[in-house]
Order: structure tokens, then C-alpha cells, then sequence
């Protein structure tokens, strides 16, 4: 991969991803797969005026081996340090940037359920910290090549084929060409149109019905609105949460969800691949639930919190999109989401509320976004997916047919 693409790429998340401010601190969490370009962006970052950047690196090896042979009590526990560390993002707000790159199956074997108990342990003294820095901070989920990651996309290739060719799909779906911002200047502004004619529709509920069995109403809080692409902070600060995004989302009302959904794409829990799930939802939330491939482990991410099985998010991507139509599985949700019209498990986003900067975390909650641990994306989108608003005022108005935009 020629090191001037990837040098555009490393900009783009720096300066149209998270747009680092000038003396901010910026915080990149990796792996341990492609610490060139690690470095590149480390740099990029520098140049967009960056003061301090801090790599905290993973590896997931080692976290099979901290959750074999640590006790539960051990990995429960937060020490001070950790909670200072948090205390002090609270305080500066860094710009944060997640770049995956780790293998979908990469936690397989591991004890999940001691893993997840550790994980409900810590959450009550994270939660109040992460609340502080809600809607204030940029941050950005992107990705890089991981061998294993390479391999289970293209198995037929060698590691280094395969992490050629997923480096070029990665590229491809992020609009890396000539001018990358040029180019993400002008998606932002086609996925801005489609939430302006959206939010002008006023809707109520969206029914979705497809020939898999997938058939389900979803009630929408009266004052929310749909986002997608560009987001802004509450200090106005402009970012964009996800590179690539296809995406047009909403956070729905807590409570009010009736029918089923079949998963159309497996995704990656915990380091572990969950496939061919079947949800049924009563009074908005998950009473049955199975799937094909870690059943167990779906539950288990059902039962995190009293949340984790309500929906925080209703999201659509036409069928035919740039991901969809590469005819990749990535086996990575940051793709496969933007591949598809997905539901999310879990938390909501308060920025869902209309002027939602006018009211606090608490109030946002009690209109009816979801609140959790977890947010868990559940590909949906299928070919022949139907998608139904029924507005505020007594009209229905076809919004996805045959799987796409019908606007």
C-alpha cells in the first residue's frame, strides 16, 4: 500500500473524523497490528495542532491470559489510578480515536461470563464518569488491517494479500481518492438532506416488514430527530463519530417495540462471532431471543444490564451501498452496520432529542432514550426490507422499498 494513501487516510481521520482542536489532547486506542500507521497518525494529529498523543495499545492474546488467571475480585476492581485517568479526561476532554483492527473471533474460548460479571462490576463507578463527558468530546471509530481480521475476510489469500486487499476495501469505503475531505464534505452534506426530509415528516411510529419474518413497530419519541454523518458537540465543535458511515439513525422510545427481526449479517461480541439471530419484542422489549452461532453468548449480552435489551437505535442504510455492493463481509461492525439497516441493543443518544443541548442526561432518559452499557448493532437490511412512517398526522409514507431509499 503506497504510504502517501495512507497518509491521506491518517489526515482524514485526524482532521474530518475527530478535527482535533489546537493544545487538545488526543487519545488512540489500538492494536498491536499496524504500528506504522499508527505512527503516521500519531503525526497527523500532531500537525492538526494536537498537544499530547497518547497510544493506549491492546492486545487480545493478553487479555485471554488477564481473564484466565486473574481472580474475579482482581479484574472487578478499578484502581486509583484508573479512576484518576478518568477523573482527568473528564476535566480535558480529549479528542478519542478507536482503530480496529482485532480478530472477529479473537476472544473465542475465553470465560465470558466472568468477563461480563467483572464488566457490571466497574460499570457503576465508569457510568458517572462517562455521563460527565456525554456530547462533549469528539472521538472516531476507524480501522486498519489486523492478519487474523485479513484472513477471515479473504481465507483463500495469503496474510499478506489479505491484508493488502482489506487495506484497499477499507480505503474504498472510506472515500480515501484524490481529496478524502472534498469527498466527505459532500457525503455529509447528501446525508444531512435525507435527515432534514426525514425529521420534516414528523413520524410516530416506523413499521418494517421484509420476506425473512422480519416484521416490527417501533415507536419514536415526539421530539426526537434523525442524525447521520457530521456531528457537533456541545461546545460546537464540528466531528465525524464514524469513518466509513452510510448511516441514517434514531433513538427510539424505550418501551415501544412489538414483533420480530431476523439478523441478516453475523457480528462481533466480546471477540466472539454471533450469527443468524431471531428477536421477538414485547412492550419494546427482547423476550425471546436465538440464534445459530453463540446463542449463550446473546443472552448474556441481553442480560448486562436492565437496558441491554431494550433498543437504542434504529438505523438506515440502502442496500446498495458502497459497502453492501463491494460484496465484503467484514465481520466488523464499524462495515457491516453500513452495510445494512440495522438495530442496536442498548444505549440511545441523547443528541436524538431536539435541542437536546436544553436538557439534562436524566431528563433525555425520561423521554425515552434508552439507557445501557452496551450498544449492539443487529444487521437487519435485506433486499426486499420495507420500511413504513406513520406520521404524527394520520400519514403513511413509504421510506425504504426493496431494500433502499423510496425518496
Amino acid at each position: 500500500m503506497k504510504k502517501s494513501r495512507l497518509k491521506k487516510y491518517a489526515n482524514l481521520i485526524a482532521t474530518v473524523g475527530v478535527n482535533v482542536k489546537r493544545d487538545q489532547e488526543v487519545i488512540i486506542n489500538a492494536e498491536l497490528d499496524q504500528p506504522e500507521f499508527v505512527k503516521c497518525l500519531v503525526e497527523e494529529c500532531y500537525k492538526a495542532g494536537a498537544k499530547k498523543v497518547t497510544v493506549e495499545w491492546n492486545y487480545q492474546p493478553l487479555t485471554k491470559v488477564n481473564v484466565k488467571y486473574r481472580t474475579l475480585k482482581t479484574l472487578s476492581k478499578l484502581e486509583n489510578w484508573e479512576i484518576e485517568k478518568l477523573e482527568h479526561r473528564v476535566k480535558t476532554l480529549p479528542a478519542v480515536i478507536h482503530l480496529m483492527s482485532e480478530d472477529p473471533d479473537g476472544l473465542a474460548g475465553i470465560d465470558q461470563e466472568k468477563m461480563a460479571k467483572a464488566a457490571q462490576a466497574k460499570y457503576p463507578i465508569i457510568k458517572p464518569l462517562r455521563d460527565k463527558m456525554e456530547n462533549k468530546y469528539q472521538w472516531c471509530v476507524a480501522a486498519v488491517p489486523g492478519v487474523k481480521w485479513a484472513k477471515k475476510v479473504f481465507p483463500n489469500e495469503t496474510k499478506t494479500r489479505a491484508v493488502e486487499k482489506l487495506w484497499e476495501a477499507i480505503l474504498y469505503t472510506c472515500r480515501v481518492d484524490d481529496d478524502p475531505v472534498a469527498a466527505w464534505t459532500v457525503h455529509n452534506r447528501l446525508l444531512a438532506s435525507r435527515c432534514r426530509y426525514l425529521n420534516s415528516l414528523n413520524i410516530e411510529t416506523l413499521e418494517y416488514s421484509a420476506s425473512n419474518g422480519t416484521n416490527i413497530k417501533i415507536g419514536l419519541i415526539e421530539s426526537s430527530v434523525f442524525r447521520g454523518g457530521e456531528e457537533r458537540t456541545l461546545n460546537g465543535d464540528l466531528f465525524n463519530p464514524n469513518i466509513p458511515t452510510e448511516e441514517i439513525f434514531i433513538s427510539p422510545k424505550k418501551g415501544c417495540a412489538e414483533g420480530i427481526v431476523y439478523s441478516t449479517r453475523p457480528f462481533s461480541y466480546r471477540g466472539e462471532l454471533i450469527d443468524n439471530i431471531f428477536l421477538r419484542f414485547e412492550n419494546g422489549r427482547v423476550v425471546e431471543a436465538r440464534a445459530e452461532k453463540n446463542e449463550d453468548l446473546l443472552k448474556t449480552m441481553l442480560s448486562m444490564d436492565e437496558g441491554a435489551s431494550y433498543l437504542g437505535e434504529c438505523a438506515f442504510v440502502p442496500y446498495d451501498s458502497p459497502i453492501r455492493n463491494s460484496g465484503i463481509l467484514f465481520y466488523n461492525t464499524l462495515f457491516d452496520e453500513n452495510a445494512a439497516c440495522h438495530l442496536a441493543l442498548g444505549e440511545g443518544f441523547e443528541n436524538c432529542i431536539k435541542d437536546y443541548e436544553k436538557y439534562s442526561l436524566k431528563e433525555c432518559r425520561e423521554m425515552g432514550i434508552n439507557d445501557s452499557m452496551i450498544h449492539e448493532d443487529i444487521m437487519i437490511g435485506t433486499g426486499d426490507l420495507s420500511v413504513i412512517a406513520h406520521t404524527r398526522d394520520g400519514k403513511r409514507v413509504q421510506i425504504f422499498k426493496d431494500g433502499n431509499w423510496a425518496f
